[in-house]
């Protein structure tokens, strides 16, 4: 898949032992590492959809720690070399990976399976309360080119 730009995927590392395993998600040394703002739980029911929406000037920097989520990003920037392209990533216990969302990028989340998903997002900005960076499109209301359907076959 070719990411849009500005979007990373880091490789999540694992490391078990016989008393359970730890999984180390952001560090301050990884080259994708920009700066911290908060970090939150987000926790999607089976079958919803949680999107879309995009930050003007927030990073975010996703994993999903419990659970399966179809992460679904749309860029929707004039001038990008990929406007107009979606990434697809399911992450989760299955595909242990993080996920950088840069400003701008048009996300949502449906959590997929039977149990719910459990996403942990280090944006690089505080939430403000008062004036939220979160700018917010209805999911099925056709803005943006993606049917959030589970596709058989």
């Amino acid at each position: 898949m070719d990411l849009i730009e500005g979007v990373a995927v880091k490789k999540l590392r694992v490391i078990p032992d016989e008393r359970g395993f730890v999984m180390e998600m952001l560090r301050c040394d990884d080259e994708i590492f920009q700066k911290f703002g908060q970090v939150y739980l987000s926790v999607a029911y089976p079958g919803v959809v949680k999107g879309w929406h995009y930050h003007k000037k927030q990073t975010d920097n996703f994993v999903v720690v419990k659970g399966m989520l179809k992460v679904v990003l749309y860029d929707q920037r004039q001038g990008s070399p990929t406007h107009g392209v979606i990434n697809e990533f399911f992450m989760g216990e299955k595909n242990p990976i993080l996920v950088v969302i840069p400003p701008m990028v048009v996300h949502g989340v449906k959590a997929i399976g039977t149990e719910p998903g459990y996403l942990v997002n280090c944006p690089t900005e505080p939430y403000n309360h008062e004036s939220p960076d979160e700018y917010r499109i209805s999911p099925h209301s056709g803005e943006i080119p993606y049917d959030w359907s589970r596709k058989d076959g």
